[in-house]
């Protein structure tokens, strides 16, 4: 597939620059497909009848197709001039689940602008795993600490600095379960299997080292996110210390509040009992982007060698990580069912070099 040269503009939006982006190829898949089901039919007519007349301010207007503040015959007539099955491009490994990102879930309209930009799908499934992903689009933000009302910056997520992602990529939805793992490597290594938990295999894999993920993306033909692609992800538009969620997309900075978003050791059972431990996958809202469990849950393994002092040195663009250096672990994003809640902040990171019941990891692939 053929990627633009460059970015010639962007917007931005709540701490992020979603890069809007010219190459033909790359433009708009499919702006009349209101209900986002990947075709343009009565639907999306009938939503636009609904939003008929003037836009109203501080309101959403996705029918205003031609961005002239009303929905009128212009956008009717763009309307019928789309009709029927939306053309995105969906990648030789996936099959699609949804065409077009679900305003109910990605709520942003700059992010669901970027999304549909690259004339990629939203929501894929992996044919090989049936992992579903979704797309994380081009953009640029500013990675590093984002403090909570309740706690300071750690001197590891400084200094703030502006990164710039030019691909796409997908990301899987969930943190790779137990039952998936043993599909593909045989043996559960996981703490959290048995008899006191039941609906282990929807639990996400743990104990699992970075080699192990590397073993496991090789089998499927994945890999792991870079520490920023990550925290892009992860942030999906916010500036805010925990990402959003539907009911409050902004984001929150208070501690109180990251209960709703994730499982920590705020909101998890007592030791030894059946609700310690990992939680079934997905149970929480999604972010911005539809990905669920960026806060806790399990650690996630990433594919960068964890250095403290790299946002220092970092490249503006595309950055990879540091090599090796004198630390020689890789590093873990997104805290764990056991974090203190300052952990899983979508700045914080973590460094470990083996296996811990508290570290999994989610899968990317590039389209």
């Amino acid at each position: 597939m053929t990627r633009p040269a460059q970015h010639p503009f962007a917007f931005t939006l709540a701490g992020v620059s979603c890069l809007a982006i010219a190459s033909a190829a790359w433009a708009q898949a499919c702006p009349a497909d209101l209900s986002g089901n990947g075709i343009v039919d009565g639907t999306d007519l009938s939503a636009l009848l609904a939003d008929w007349g003037p836009c109203v301010a501080g309101t959403a207007c996705t029918a205003d197709l031609s961005g002239d503040g009303q929905v009128n015959a212009v956008d009717l007539a763009m309307t019928l001039a789309a009709w029927g099955t939306c053309s995105v491009t969906v990648p030789g490994w996936a099959s699609l689940v949804e065409a077009q990102p679900d305003p109910a879930v990605v709520t942003s309209a700059a992010l669901r602008a970027a999304i549909e930009a690259t004339g990629l799908a939203w929501r894929v499934r992996d044919v090989s795993t049936q992992i579903e992903m979704v797309l994380i689009p081009p953009g640029t933000f500013s990675m590093g600490c984002s403090a909570s009302l309740q706690s300071a910056c750690l001197v590891t997520e400084l200094p703030v600095h502006e990164v710039m992602l030019t691909r796409p990529f997908y990301l899987a939805r969930h943190e790779v379960t137990q039952s998936q793992w043993t599909a593909q490597m045989g043996a559960n290594p996981s703490q959290y299997q048995g008899e006191a938990y039941p609906d282990a295999p929807a639990h996400p894999v743990e104990r699992v080292s970075h080699a192990d993920a590397q073993a496991f993306n090789a089998l499927v033909g994945m890999r792991l996110p870079t520490e920023a692609e990550w925290e892009f992800a992860c942030r999906a538009g916010t500036a805010t210390a925990f990402h959003g969620w539907p009911a409050n997309p902004e984001g929150t900075s208070d501690e109180a509040l990251a209960a709703e978003i994730g499982w920590i050791r705020a909101n998890n059972g007592p030791s030894g009992s059946p609700t310690f431990g990992t939680k079934v996958v997905g149970q929480k809202p999604p972010n911005g982007f539809g990905l669920h469990d960026m806060c806790g849950n399990v650690g996630e393994w990433v594919s960068d060698w964890y250095d403290p002092s790299y946002y220092a040195s970092s490249p503006a663009v595309d950055p990879a990580g540091p090599g090796p250096g004198n630390w020689l672990g890789r590093g873990i994003r997104g805290g764990n069912w056991n974090s203190a809640t300052v952990g899983a902040r979508s700045s914080s990171r973590a460094v470990w070099f083996s296996q811990l019941p508290t570290v999994g990891f989610r899968v990317a692939r590039d389209p």
